[in-house]
């Protein structure tokens, strides 16, 4: 995987977590670096931790599905981007959430939203085991990503609201739908240009 593929890929995975960001940027009155920066640790920490973790999973089945790697990297990836692109339709629901409670940047509000937003990236760590990819390179390069997303989310969602939230969920399912079907073309022989 070039470094332009895991650059559009990181950007792809990236939206959800902009998304939320946007959201809990519009729950505070005032944005600063220790709200940007805690969302891009949380949010960027486990966009990096589970690829890493499927990776991992990946891996230990690479010897009995080997012959049908392109097929489950595309499924995986299309079942993905359909669903952000679907829950992009929900956008003004998600906002709602993100914003309830006392503190949007505890523990106890930060832990899961990190979760459910790195769960795709945990698909595609095991889509990783099946391709050639440096994964730490891959996955530190996810995170960081991710942390500069997430930061510009809290930001850009306290500042502008919430009309990039939608686009942006979008643009992520589409990248991660197009990527997809890269690979399954590529490894069907029709496409080798990237």
């Amino acid at each position: 995987m070039s470094l332009l593929e895991l650059f559009i890929l990181a950007v792809g995975l990236s939206m959800d977590a902009f998304a939320v960001s946007v959201c809990k940027g519009l729950s505070v009155p005032r944005a600063g670096i220790y709200e940007c920066g805690t969302a891009g640790f949380y949010f960027g920490g486990f966009q990096a931790l589970m690829p890493l973790l499927g990776f991992v999973l990946g891996t230990q089945f690479k010897a009995y599905i080997a012959s049908m790697d392109h097929w489950i990297a595309f499924l995986l990836l299309g079942i993905i981007g359909i669903n952000m692109i679907r829950e992009a339709q929900n956008a003004e629901e998600e906002c709602q959430v993100c914003s309830k409670g006392q503190n949007p940047f505890s523990f106890k509000s930060m832990l899961p939203l990190a979760i459910a937003t790195s769960i795709d990236a945990l698909a595609v760590g095991v889509t990783f085991a099946f391709l050639e990819v440096q994964i730490l390179l891959a996955v530190t390069f996810i995170g960081v990503v991710t942390f500069l997303f997430s930061a510009a989310g809290i930001r850009i969602g306290n500042l502008f609201g919430s009309r990039w939230k939608v686009k942006a969920e979008l643009a992520g399912g589409v990248i991660l739908i197009c990527m997809g079907i890269k690979i399954l073309l590529e490894h069907l022989g029709i496409f080798s240009v990237i």
